[in-house]
């Protein structure tokens, strides 16, 4: 819980020595401030923003470009708001041209996140693991990045970019008309465009197996970005440090545990009433989150309760009932 206290080191400053000194920086997916507390919380040095998981957390849609820039920096903003360690956020499209781009860019570096990526797909987009997909002509995505480049440049220049294609297995619209495309060749040349553009890392969307991984890697000519859901191929740390890959990024599967979790309890409370919950909480006894109220920071209130407040504000603890918060000395 980041309440009150201070922030040694900036996050976008803090993000590029990780990715520096990793091989590779694998993160996690969080979709809302509670979750990317819990990954701070079992010791994650970053967390990853899920486009996927925000559409569905905020709205109960579809990741389908139905978020708006407005509502993806604001889940952004409380992310980073709820975490010291630096928060990777997906800015889908840019949620525009290339002058949007510039207001993107300038909204999630204000929102306090150390990076983000764009992808070069057209609106409204789709997740990159669902067919259908459709990316704008070479050029209009080159600007875009270029445009994001400058943008960091001038305003936070540590605020890492990340470009991403969705080339692979996508049509490409150019001039308004669509051609068939889709070639690993074509997502590795528009990869090394965007780094020649200014991007920090290039995230080839959708590799279908492992001799395109590698290839990804051998041929791409900066440092990679990869996304490890979908159709693309599991690693292990060791074969991710051999092929050379830099940020590792595991989107959805925190999601996916909560939707399991919550589905299971929801059947559980319609078929057995409150006594499930009683059960529940039987089980959560020792756990780490066991006790939801500590978790949650009540012990930081108390401490600025007594560091802030006249000595009688703490009056309010004596003879009442519920959860303790521990005071500093206890």
């Amino acid at each position: 819980m980041r309440l009150g206290q201070a922030y040694p080191v900036r996050p976008a400053t803090r993000l590029r020595a990780l990715i520096r000194d990793s091989a590779p920086l694998v993160v996690p997916g969080c979709f809302n401030a509670m979750s990317a507390r819990v990954l701070e919380h079992a010791g994650f040095e970053a967390v990853y923003m899920s486009g996927y998981g925000s559409s569905l957390s905020v709205t109960g849609l579809p990741d389908a470009g139905l978020m708006t820039l407005t509502e993806m920096a604001e889940n952004a903003r409380r992310i980073a708001a709820a975490v010291r360690v630096p928060v990777i956020a997906d800015a889908d499209t840019g949620f525009g041209n290339a002058i949007n781009v510039v207001r993107t860019v300038e909204e999630y570096a204000r929102a306090g996140v150390a990076g983000m990526h764009l992808e070069d797909q057209v609106a409204p987009k789709r997740c990159g693991h669902v067919a259908g997909r459709e990316v704008t002509g070479r050029e209009e995505a080159v600007r875009k990045i270029r445009a994001a480049a400058a943008t960091r440049d001038a305003m936070e220049p540590d605020f890492v970019l990340i470009a991403r294609t969705d080339s692979r297995g996508a049509r490409v619209v150019e001039g308004g008309s669509a051609a068939r495309g889709g070639s690993l060749e074509e997502a590795i040349w528009r990869a090394n465009a965007f780094l020649d553009a200014g991007a920090d890392l290039a995230f080839v969307e959708g590799p279908k197996d492992l001799a395109e991984v590698e290839r990804v890697c051998r041929e791409v000519k900066g440092p990679v970005f990869y996304n490890m859901t979908g159709i693309s191929p599991r690693m292990d740390r060791e074969t991710m440090a051999r092929l050379g890959i830099a940020v590792t990024i595991l989107p959805g599967a925190l999601m996916r545990a909560a939707l399991l979790s919550m589905h299971d309890l929801a059947v559980a409370l319609r078929e057995r009433g409150p006594m499930a919950e009683a059960e529940l909480d039987a089980r959560s006894k020792g756990h780490p989150f066991g006790n939801t109220h500590v978790f949650a920071g009540f012990d930081r209130i108390r401490e600025l309760e007594a560091a802030f407040l006249p000595p009688e504000a703490a009056e309010k603890y004596e003879g009442t009932l519920g959860h303790m918060p521990r005071a500093a000395a206890e």
